[in-house]
């Protein structure tokens, strides 16, 4: 079970933490944040590979930082200086155990930012 918390309405230029708390070890799991704005299909915003290698869209590279901490099983992103098109409902997902394909969800967390 993935748990994801830290949404809300912003105002443009914020930088929220968004967090994704799992019900079991996070070790092993490779670990993703997407989101998906109104209207628009579900993108790849970060992940963060079980060996911990980190890559980025090009959309936010830059001003969004994902972290895990496996001893606290949660993932986070860290958001800077936030824009209206951030706004979207942010998911969190995971692999299989050393797997590849993020097929496991959990329920989105909405970020709105105001401008």
């Amino acid at each position: 079970h993935l748990q994801a918390s830290g949404g809300g309405l912003v105002q443009a230029g914020w930088s929220p933490r968004l967090s994704c708390a799992a019900s079991g070890s996070i070790f092993g799991y490779g670990l993703a944040w997407y989101r998906q704005a109104p209207g628009k299909q579900r993108e790849l915003v970060a992940s963060s590979a079980r060996g911990g290698v980190t890559s980025y869209s090009h959309s936010v590279e830059g001003r969004v930082t994902i972290s895990r901490d496996n001893t606290k099983k949660t993932v986070y992103l860290q958001m800077n200086s936030l824009k209206a098109e951030d706004t979207a409902v942010y998911y969190c997902a995971r692999t299989q155990y050393f797997g590849s394909t993020y097929n496991y969800w959990g329920q989105g967390t909405l970020v709105t930012v105001s401008s």
